[in-house]
C-alpha cells in the first residue's frame, strides 16, 4: 500500500557536525496510528516534516494514503526508507514485535538505515532499556558525521488524546542527552514541553509514576467528593474549595470526575473519549511489576490497580478512567 507525499521536505537534511548541533532533523518513519500516533503523524506532517506511516490495521492506512502520506507494509519497509523512526504502540509486547519482530525495525541483520529510533509508547523501564540496548548493538549502514552509531530515546507523553490533537504532548525522554538534544525540535512539532530524565529506560520510569500517581489522586479526590456529598455538600462547592485549597490537584481543577461539574472533560460526557481505564490498569501493572523488580512496596499503588481491575471486570475498562467517581463510590451527577 504506497502513497505519494509532496509537500514540504522540512529539515530533510541534516547538517554536518556535532550531532548537538543539528538544527533540523528529517523524521522518515512512523508506527502506531492509533488514538495518540495518529494525531502525532499528523501533525509532523503539518510541521513540514516527509513522514513514512504503518499500522496493522488496514482501514488506519488507507486514510494516510488517501490523504497523500505515504505508506509502508511492515515496520522493516519503514526502516529502509526512513532517517529517523518514532513509534508509538499499545504495549510492550507490540514494542518488542516491532522491533525485534521478523519483519521488525531491527530485523535486517543489525546494520540499520536509522540512526535515530525514538519509543513513546507507555511499557515498562525494562522493556525500552533492552530495545536501547540492542540497538546500541548494531550498527549504521551508511556512516553520518553527525552519527557514528544508532541510538534509541525513550519518551512517553502526558497529555493524552486532545494535547496529541492540538501539538500540545509533553515528551519525557530518557536516552543519550545528545541525541536528546537533537531530537528536541522534531517532538516540540508534536508537543509544547521536552523533559530530559537521564540514561536509557528513565523516560518510561517517569511516564508510569506520573501515571500511578495520576491514578491514586482521582480515586482521592473521588473518595472525598463521594463523601461530601453523602454528607450533604455539593461537588461543585467543594471543587471551588478544593481548588483554592490545599486539595488542589489536576482530578480536581481540570479533569473533574463528578458529572455537570466541568464541561469538555469525559465525566461530562458519560466518561467517553477519554484515557480507558483499561490503559490505566496496564500502566498501573507496568508500575507495580517494576516496583516489585526492585523490591519496593506501593501500597496505594496495588490498591488503585485492584479498584481498575475490578472497574475493567465490571464492563468499564473502555470508560474514562475517572468513571471510578461513578462506578466505584457510587458518586451522583452535580444537579
Amino acid at each position: 500500500m504506497e502513497g505519494s507525499f509532496d509537500g514540504p521536505t522540512f529539515g530533510l537534511e541534516l547538517s554536518p557536525g556535532p550531532l548537538v548541533r543539528c538544527g533540523s532533523i528529517s523524521v522518515g518513519g512512523f508506527i502506531g496510528l492509533g488514538n495518540m500516533g495518529a494525531h502525532m503523524a499528523r501533525n509532523l506532517v503539518m510541521a513540514g516534516y516527509k513522514v513514512t506511516v504503518h499500522d496493522v490495521n488496514e482501514n488506519t492506512m488507507k486514510k494516510f494514503s488517501d490523504d497523500g502520506i505515504p505508506t509502508k507494509l511492515s515496520p522493516l519497509e519503514v526502516s529502509k526508507s526512513s532517517d529517523v523512526v518514532i513509534t508509538m504502540l499499545p504495549s510492550s509486547a507490540h514494542v518488542l514485535d516491532v522491533y525485534n519482530g521478523r519483519n521488525g525495525l531491527l530485523a535486517n541483520g543489525g546494520c540499520l538505515g536509522p540512526w535515530l529510533y525514538i519509543d513513546s509508547s507507555t511499557v515498562d523501564p525494562q522493556t525500552s532499556r533492552k530495545i536501547s540496548m540492542d540497538i546500541s548493538k548494531c550498527t549504521l549502514k551508511e556512516k553520518k558525521a553527525y552519527a557514528e552509531k544508532p541510538m534509541m530515546l525513550d519518551a512517553p507523553v502526558s497529555g493524552g488524546v486532545p494535547a496529541a490533537e492540538a501539538g500540545k504532548l509533553t515528551f519525557m525522554v530518557g536516552g543519550s542527552e545528545e541525541a536528546y538534544l537533537a531530537a528536541k525540535p522534531l517532538l516540540l512539532s508534536m508537543g509544547k514541553k521536552t523533559i530530559y530524565c537521564g540514561g536509557a529506560g528513565n523516560g518510561s520510569v517517569a511516564k508510569i509514576c506520573n501515571n500511578m500517581a495520576m491514578a491514586i489522586s482521582m480515586l482521592g479526590v473521588s473518595e472525598a467528593f463521594a463523601l461530601g456529598q453523602n454528607l450533604g455538600i455539593k461537588a461543585s462547592v467543594l471543587t471551588d474549595i478544593f481548588n483554592c485549597s490545599s486539595a488542589r490537584c489536576w482530578s480536581s481543577d481540570t479533569y473533574n470526575p463528578v458529572p455537570g461539574v466541568m464541561m469538555d472533560v469525559p465525566s461530562s460526557r458519560n466518561y467517553d473519549g477519554g484515557f480507558t481505564s483499561k490503559l490505566m490498569t496496564k500502566d498501573l501493572d507496568l508500575a507495580m511489576a517494576s516496583a516489585s523488580g526492585v523490591g519496593f512496596n506501593c501500597p496505594f499503588g496495588s490498591q488503585a490497580l485492584e479498584i481498575y481491575r475490578k472497574l475493567c471486570a465490571d464492563g468499564c475498562e473502555l470508560k474514562d478512567f475517572s468513571c471510578a467517581f461513578r462506578h466505584n463510590y457510587a458518586g451522583k451527577d452535580e444537579n
